[in-house]
């Protein structure tokens, strides 16, 4: 079974824009601190900041900069003076992201709407127009999604989607133990422990997915270890983008439920049907559902079910199923 959480005095590392900590690194000297991120999320993560405005030398307080261009491929531009800052964000981002390679992230949290920052839907305007539409991404963003593909990126904005807050944290988790098994060294016995604990999560999020990683690992063995780790990782994050949906997820508690059926009376069987209907409906949140789920574990140990990590997959003092 692979590891769930952090190691004991250890915490998972996040990257993250400093202004979201309260350093006050935005152009007008001032910051955007954002408390659930830091009292919150911060019980769990330790933080790695990074300001690329400051860190590539525009000072505080700064002139403020914009997008402009193909929204593609925009230019970073001082809005007032016009001049053309793209190669100086780019030569510092280069350096930058060599050396976030060696923090060993497992997730990244961004300023919303920021010309560096910003993650999706950030202005870009005609070049020297004040007509601008939101079909950008942040020069700096848009470098370390590239670089780090399968790493959980997410603005600060989206994480109050209750849905997007949960699946970011999911995300993160579920990274950090793919790292950790990578780096303890892929062999089949440890991807099919691995995905088999993982089984009924991936299922939550994408049939699809589920069938895919299922057939690569029953053939393993026929590939070499590179590309096995490449294609599972790749396809695993993959999947955990994918939505989780109520009736995703109430497929998976009527097959976790199934596991029970030799012990559980009738009526227990009969209770949780219920609930779980309840849940798919709107009713209840996913934490209920589970909670009944669990109480039938304690009850009827069943090995399989205990270890699969959809019951846990982040700390339950997030109480991100509450609201999903």
């Amino acid at each position: 079974m692979p590891r769930l959480m952090p190691r004991p005095g250890s915490r998972i590392r996040v990257g993250i824009s400093s202004c979201l900590l309260g350093q006050e690194v935005r152009y007008d000297g001032g910051h955007k601190r954002d408390h659930y991120i830091t009292d919150t999320l911060g019980k769990f993560f330790v933080w790695v900041p990074v300001c690329p405005e400051l860190e590539a030398g525009f000072g505080v307080p700064r002139p403020t900069l914009r997008l402009e261009g193909d929204p593609d491929d925009p230019r970073l531009v001082f809005t007032k003076e016009r001049t053309d800052q793209t190669d100086r964000m780019m030569a510092w981002t280069r350096g930058r992201l060599a050396e976030l390679d060696g923090e060993d992230l497992s997730g990244y949290i961004l300023k919303k709407g920021s010309p560096s920052c910003g993650m999706e839907r950030v202005r870009v305007y005609a070049s020297g127009s004040a007509m601008a539409g939101r079909r950008g991404a942040g020069v700096f963003a848009r470098a370390l999604q590239e670089r780090f593909p399968l790493l959980p990126v997410e603005e600060e904005g989206r994480l109050y989607d209750l849905p997007l807050r949960e699946n970011f944290v999911e995300r993160v988790f579920a990274y950090r133990r793919w790292r950790d098994l990578v780096a303890a060294g892929l062999t089949r016995g440890r991807l099919v422990a691995f995905h088999t604990a993982h089984k009924f999560q991936i299922l939550a999020h994408s049939t699809k997915h589920y069938t895919l990683l299922g057939q690569l690992v029953a053939r393993a063995s026929s590939k070499p270890a590179g590309a096995l780790e490449e294609e599972y990782g790749a396809l695993f994050m993959e999947a955990l983008r994918v939505k989780a949906t109520r009736g995703k997820h109430a497929n998976v508690l009527q097959h976790l439920l199934g596991f029970f059926k030799r012990d559980a009376s009738s009526e227990d069987r009969a209770e949780a049907l219920s609930v779980i209907d309840e849940y798919r409906r709107g009713l209840v949140p996913l934490v209920v559902p589970l909670t009944l789920l669990k109480h039938h574990l304690r009850r009827f140990d069943v090995p399989y079910v205990r270890d699969q990590v959809y019951l846990h997959p982040h700390p339950k003092e997030l109480m991100l199923r509450n609201h999903v």
